[in-house]
């Protein structure tokens, strides 16, 4: 019996011995500080493990990811550029389908000496207010960058240049990431510009090629050149047309007819008189772009009540609202918007509201403070959205992807102090905040369009 039971001891004991060596060699292959939960070993590359955990918390769709982003809140240094972690971004092909009724203003109009030899609109200069008595009060000259840029944020791509293609890339995977389907690009004619820039129609096929990377197409918004009437207007639209018009990014609307349309917005429309533009936009028009190669929609910059006759004398096929100033205009205030869709609807118009951020341009009009608009950690914006979403409109603009200088951009910002400067930022939540907020208003509206525009007679693709 006490032989027995020594035999069973000792089996008992090396079985014991064998599972405590295999626990202990199965502790040795697994890294000291690896959580639980995570995947094994994930901490060795610290880019993986933030990403894991960012694609889970898009995945949720859980609204505390924001507020789980740690910044940096005090800027101890004299000057000092935070960067973000490249792990803010999503997965691409996590994203929702990009939306062709939501568009983005786009400005290429930005310059640094590496690519263009010198800053252009970095550097814009401080606005003379039309009275000169308050003009005295306040400073005079250009900015000086890249630490003084003429824009209250600080883009998180730096003092960039609209020509380096790797910002160009960037603009892309941003409006692709908020599910935006076209951008609107801001335009002059060759040989024009605006008077704080140069002209930019050479790097439309760049834009256009990226664009095309991504999906994003791309329309044209003109600009107000100089003396701009029903004839160059013509000439311009047969111009962008005949050579961009082949391009897959090239922005087409399938309008109720079934035809397949280029779309112009056309900013300050109404400094031309309605019978210059009925010239152009009317079938009896001496100058009509009607029934031709080169008709499309003409979509007229509504500021005043007044204008909406205007609009209708001149022919135009739609409205927008641009301003991203709630109370500033007729047109860009919210409360408006449903009378101003009854309107479109009477007369078969395209109704598409803007909306935007905020607003802050006081870095060039130091002297229009009462138009600010405080973003109130994307609260603003999110309002803005719902109420062009209440009106039903066939198409939502974005104001803006990238202007800087009007603080209306969506384009990621990061914090930054000089010696003479603190930057605004979107702290406490991270640089992509407002694309973030974009994406999950684009697929909202994506399927509250598609529930009304069977009854509205809109197109649905």
């Amino acid at each position: 019996m006490a032989k027995f039971r020594r035999r069973t001891c000792i089996i008992l004991s090396l079985i014991i011995l064998f599972i405590f060596s295999l626990m202990m060699g199965l502790k040795m292959l697994r890294p000291n500080k690896a959580n639980s939960g995570d995947p094994f070993g994930l901490e060795l590359l610290p880019e993986l493990h933030q990403q894991t955990h960012l694609r889970k918390s898009f995945d949720s769709q859980n609204n505390d990811k924001v507020n789980s982003e740690t910044n940096i809140k005090n800027l101890k240094s004299v000057e000092i550029t935070m960067k973000p972690s490249k792990t803010s971004e999503p997965y691409l092909e996590e994203l929702p389908p990009l939306n062709y009724y939501l568009h983005a203003f786009y400005y290429s109009w930005y310059g640094n000496p590496q690519f263009d030899g010198k800053y252009i609109h970095w550097n814009h200069p401080i606005l003379k207010h039309w009275d000169p008595r308050i003009t005295k009060n306040y400073p005079q000259g250009k900015h000086s960058p890249p630490d003084d840029i003429g824009s209250s944020f600080y883009p998180e791509l730096g003092i960039y240049s609209s020509r380096d293609p790797s910002v160009i890339e960037s603009h892309m995977k941003q409006m692709y990431s908020a599910s935006i389907g076209v951008l609107a690009l801001s335009w002059y004619p060759p040989g024009t510009n605006d008077e704080n820039g140069e002209n930019t129609d050479d790097l439309v096929p760049t834009i256009l090629d990226k664009a095309h990377k991504y999906n994003l197409k791309v329309t044209f918004h003109i600009e107000p050149y100089s003396n701009r009437d029903d004839q160059n207007m013509y000439k311009n639209v047969k111009y962008i047309i005949d050579k961009y018009g082949n391009h897959p990014a090239f922005y087409r609307y399938n309008t109720r007819t079934g035809n397949a349309l280029p779309m112009f917005y056309i900013y300050d429309s109404y400094i031309t008189k309605p019978e210059k533009w009925a010239n152009l936009l009317t079938p009896t028009g001496s100058q009509s772009i009607r029934n031709s190669p080169y008709d499309g929609l003409f979509i007229a910059l509504l500021v005043e009540s007044k204008h909406r006759y205007d609009i209708l004398e001149g022919g135009f096929d739609g409205i927008y609202t641009y301003f991203a100033t709630n109370g500033f205009t007729y047109g860009s205030s919210y409360e408006n918007w449903a009378r101003l869709r009854f309107f479109c609807d009477q007369f078969n118009l395209l109704f598409i509201p803007s909306v935007g951020p905020g607003y802050i341009d006081t870095s060039i009009r130091p002297w229009n403070a009462q138009n600010t608009r405080n973003r109130i950690n994307g609260k603003y914006y999110e309002t803005a959205l719902d109420a062009a979403l209440h009106a039903h409109p066939s198409i939502i603009s974005i104001t803006s992807f990238n202007e800087w200088h009007e603080g209306t951009q969506i384009e990621k910002a990061i914090p930054k102090r000089t010696s003479n400067t603190v930057y605004l930022d979107y702290r406490p939540h991270k640089p992509s905040l407002y694309l973030e907020l974009t994406r999950k208003w684009s697929e909202k509206y994506s399927k509250e369009r598609a529930g009304y525009t069977v009854d509205q007679k809109l197109p649905l693709s």
